[in-house]
Parts: structure tokens; sequence; C-alpha cells
């Protein structure tokens, strides 16, 4: 019996022994499973031809629609000045008033010269008429009766020329009011009281400028203009009606101008120094944000491509050698390297010209996730997700690159 319970006694530490190592057998199993990872997830987009316009950013210059120089049209001593600098004014609005008292006096000259011309005339009908009555009776000469309405002509002549001179002294006395030419903001004022201003002089007494609306004058290189042409030509591209042409202007600061322009023309000439055609767009200006000599960028829709490629911005690469380039999932989900070549970036999308074409799928976030070769879980990409994916890609950066090494 006591046999028996020491051979049962052995079974029992066997059996015990032999647990840890059974149970050992499946640690490498889960050492496996637990070392092989998931696809990593990334976001893509379906490339999908479609027409897109070609927009261009050109750099160009603020001008006023107008300017005038204000200047005095009679000679005289400036008395008082009737406006506030950089303030708005009116055409007609009085700006200077030049001592108006010569040419006052110089109308009243003028009138009485012309009342002496009237008495003249007067005297001189009434003597024609007598004449001609003694002629017709044949008590006076033809002669006398011809030197009559000679003198009456004369006398009619010379009334003409006295209203002519009141005419021009009543002009000079109304330009004695220095007046606005046109609407706008008018600047310093040049002149002070006291000051003489000469008739014609080329120094202007303030500039005035249009500025709503206001011109924005950009220029552009011939070689881009030929190669447009060339591309309407070959209908790779196709032309926007001059009516449905938009201009955007960005500011100094990055921000887009909210009110669109149109553009006037496009001169038909060129630089002989900078090889440049200058065009002018036109835009409203109700807030004086705008000002003359301002640097801007002017955004001009010239053609529209028809079945144009673009992708979001962060999804181009650059390779080795500065080339672009893009990672695309293929078939089995697996990631490959595409180059590229692109064209323009516009409002946060590359043109791309070559290397893509429809239905292929781009990685646009989660790079930090994958190398090329890898299999992943493509998901729809949108807008929204740059910015609520940012962050946990950030973090995942140094964790991928941990496990690579």
């Amino acid at each position: 019996m006591s046999e028996f319970r020491a051979q049962s006694a052995c079974i029992a530490l066997v059996l015990a022994a032999a647990v840890p190592l059974l149970a050992g057998c499946d640690e490498p199993n889960s050492a496996s499973a637990a070392a092989q990872p998931s696809e990593p997830s990334v976001s893509v987009v379906a490339v999908k031809p479609q027409p897109r316009a070609v927009v261009r950013e050109l750099p160009g210059r603020i001008a006023p629609t107008r300017v005038s120089d204000v200047r005095p049209r009679v000679s005289g001593i400036v008395v008082k000045r009737m406006f506030s600098q950089g303030s708005e004014v009116k055409a007609g609005d009085p700006l200077y008033q030049v001592d108006p008292r010569p040419f006052e006096v110089e109308v009243q000259s003028n009138e009485a010269a012309l009342a002496r011309a009237r008495a003249v005339l007067e005297q001189a009908a009434q003597h024609a008429r007598r004449i001609a009555t003694l002629t017709a009776q044949r008590t006076t000469p033809e002669a006398e009766n011809e030197k009559a309405v000679a003198s009456l002509r004369q006398a009619e002549a010379d009334v003409e020329g006295r209203k002519a001179d009141v005419a021009r002294a009543r002009l000079n006395l109304d330009y004695a009011t220095i007046r606005a030419p046109i609407d706008g903001v008018i600047g310093a004022a040049l002149v002070s009281e006291g000051a003489l201003v000469v008739q014609n002089e080329a120094a202007n007494l303030a500039t005035i400028q249009q500025l709503d609306s206001i011109y924005a004058d950009f220029t552009q290189s011939v070689s881009e203009l030929v190669q447009l042409r060339r591309a309407f030509e070959s209908g790779d591209l196709d032309r926007i009606a001059p009516d449905a042409m938009k201009v955007r202007l960005v500011l100094d600061d990055g921000t887009v101008y909210p009110v669109p322009g149109k553009l006037l023309f496009s001169e038909a000439k060129v630089d002989a120094q900078t090889g440049q055609v200058t065009l002018r767009g036109e835009f409203p200006n109700p807030k004086r944000e705008l000002l003359p000599g301002m640097y801007v960028r002017v955004r001009i829709e010239q053609g529209i491509d028809t079945d144009a490629i673009a992708v979001p911005e962060q999804a181009i690469q650059r390779d080795s050698g500065g080339g672009s380039e893009v990672f695309v999932v293929k078939n089995d989900d697996h990631v490959a390297t595409q180059a590229v070549r692109t064209g323009s970036l516009q409002d946060g999308q590359w043109f791309v010209t070559d290397g893509l074409k429809a239905g292929d799928r781009v990685v646009v976030e989660g790079f930090q996730k994958f190398a090329a070769g890898d299999k992943v879980r493509p998901q729809a990409w949108t807008e929204a997700d740059a910015s609520t994916d940012a962050v946990p890609e950030a973090d995942a950066g140094p964790t991928r690159q941990t496990a690579r090494r």
C-alpha cells in the first residue's frame, strides 16, 4: 500500500512539472501573433479627371483709375483754402480762392466798354436809316448810303467784340475759384494762403485720385502667353469668354481681396527690357482698402483644362533628386512610389501633367505609417481629415521609425 502511494506521488510530481512545459509551448505562437502588426490605415484620393480653370498668379501694382493735378488757370494771390486734406471731393467743389478783386474790376471795365459800343451801334443804325431814306428820294449820293451801312456793320462787330471781352473777364473771375476737376480723394495742400500762383505753371496745388473703382496693373512673360496661345490652338485648353474671366487679388499679407474684378485689356507690345506684357484689371474699392502703389498678386483664369488631374498639395513628395513623386496604393493594397510631373499649385491642389491616370489611389495622409512596398488599409480622404489627422500622425512618426530600426 505504501508503495502504491509512493508511485502516485511520483506521477503527480511528473504531471505538475509537465504543465509549465506544455503552457510554454503556446508562448511562441502568442508572441508571434503579437509581433505581427495590422495594416496601417492611410487616407487616399481616387484620381478623377475633371474640368478645371487654369489660373495664373502674377505680380502687380495698384493704380488709380483717374489722377488729376490741380493747377491755377489765372494768376493771383491765394486768399483761402476750402478743403480738408485727405478728404473726398466732388467734381466742381471749390478748393482754393484766388483774390477775385482784380477780375471783378476787369468785368466792370469790359461791361462799360460793351455799353459804349452798343450806344455807338444805336447811333450808327439811326444814321444808316436816315441816309437810306434820303438816297431813296435821290437827294443823297449812293456813296453816302454805302458809307453809312459800313459804319453800321462796324458798330455791330464792335459790340460782338465787347461781348467776348465781357465773357472772358467773367470766365477769369470764375477761374479765380479753383475747383476740383474730378471726383476722388484729394491729397496734401501744396500751397497756403498768401502764395502767388501763376497761370499754367508746372507746379500743382494738390492732387486728386479716383479710388473707386481702381486699377491693378500686372505683368506676364511673353513666353507664358505664347504657350497659352499654343494650348488653345492644339485644343489642350478651352478659352474663357472675356465677360466670364475671373480676376482676383491676393494682398501682401496673403489674404484674398473679397471682391472680384474684370480684365480690361492686354497690351499689344512687349517691354524690350523685361520681356513682359502688361495687363490691367479693374476692381471695386468701396472701402478704400486698395491704395495706389500697393503690391498685390493677381490671380487670373486664362483657360479651362477639360480633363485636368489634380491632387491635394500634401500628396506630392520630393525624391532625393528633387523630383516630384506620389505614393500610389495598388489593387493588392500595397504601396508603390510613382514619379509625376506637376504644373501649377492652385487653391491647395497640384495640377499633375504626367504620371497619373484615372482611378489611381494616391496617399494623402498617413505617410509616417508605412514604407514603399508595405500593405496598407486605404480609406477615403476628405479635407476635414487634414486637421484631425495631423497630430496623431506626428505622434506616430517616432514609433514607426523605432519599429523599423
